[in-house]
């Protein structure tokens, strides 16, 4: 083991890492089949939910903030008696079955671990995006909308984030120009509906932003038209970007259990290749990463925890 000195050591049946829609819902689950649960969560609870204005696609409510969702989410979670710590986690290690989660000052052990770190927005990497970040260029409409009121913005991407983020800046900005690489959107169609039935709203296709331009805001983006190569310079006061995601998976990128790009691979019962190991919601290796989709892992998981440790105690029955 490393990195066990001066360390406070907490002993438990299951931990969860991460406290989004996933690793609430597989708290639930496994302190609901009575195994000692803590969750673990170095932000505030809910994941992108509190960065999310308005969910409309998750059962049971028509219409609710994210937040709120979030807020609900999280007291259900610790209804059976989960423990909800802060703590930043570094590393994982296994050895002999049990998992060792390293903080900065505890070691958490378990026989399981289901890991719910989810992901975080992929940067474009270009000149100025650095630079300008929090001073006009952004990766969340709900947390810098406000800011922006009868200004004229550029979103970039062409997904489900991108089209539904940039016209909730709508009702701030005075226009929302969104820039895409390709001739189409990849966003739902629903959500494609109202960014085209939107008048605030303009597209900018076969495009990429090659460099963010100003000195104490963002004054412009350098735009490069793929089919024709024509550069030139679009005025705009803020540039919000959705250009897909990175998985938080750095805590087990020694454990083999990833792929090239980091998402870890399950199987359908959410485990990975190391027993008693899960990863659930947007971590994982999957097709849709929904709020919905979360929860499903997350219950998986929770139950999986049970199975497993059931197993376990019939070995050592079945061995004694």
């Amino acid at each position: 083991m490393t990195e066990t000195i001066n360390k406070e050591q907490i002993e438990t049946d299951v931990i969860v890492i991460g406290a989004g829609p996933g690793g609430m819902t597989a708290a639930l689950y496994a302190s609901r089949a009575n195994l000692k649960t803590i969750m673990i969560e170095k932000g505030v609870p809910g994941g992108e939910l509190v960065n999310t204005a308005d969910v409309e696609n998750y059962p049971g409510f028509k219409l609710i903030s994210g937040p709120d969702l979030a807020t609900h989410m999280y007291e259900s979670s610790l209804g059976f008696g989960a423990e909800h710590v802060y703590g930043d986690v570094t590393h994982i290690e296994v050895h002999d079955g049990v998992k060792y989660v390293h903080t900065s000052d505890k070691l958490y052990t378990a026989p399981v671990v289901i890991v719910a770190t989810g992901s975080h927005h992929r940067k474009l990497g270009v000149a100025g995006e650095e630079k300008l970040s929090g001073q006009g260029v952004s990766y969340c409409a709900v947390c810098d909308g406000f800011f922006f009121r009868n200004r004229e913005l550029v979103v970039v991407g062409g997904g489900d984030s991108a089209v539904e983020e940039g016209a909730y800046l709508t009702q701030f900005a005075d226009k929302v120009t969104i820039v895409h690489r390709r001739d189409e959107l990849r966003a739902q169609k629903v959500l494609q509906d109202r960014a085209f039935n939107n008048p605030k709203v303009e597209f900018i296709w076969d495009s990429v932003v090659e460099e963010i331009k100003g000195e104490a805001g963002v004054e412009a983006v350098q735009i490069r038209n793929l089919k024709t190569n024509e550069v030139y310079d679009y005025s705009t006061n803020g540039v919000f970007i959705y250009v897909g995601l990175i998985p938080n998976s750095d805590i087990v990128k020694d454990l083999g259990i990833t792929d090239d790009e980091g998402w870890i691979i399950t199987n359908d019962a959410m485990e990975t290749s190391i027993p008693g190991l899960y990863a659930v919601g947007d971590v994982r290796q999957k097709f849709l990463r929904q709020i919905a989709t979360a929860v499903g892992d997350g219950s998986h998981a929770g139950h999986m925890a049970y199975q497993y440790i059931e197993s376990l105690k019939a070995q050592a029955i079945h061995a004694g």
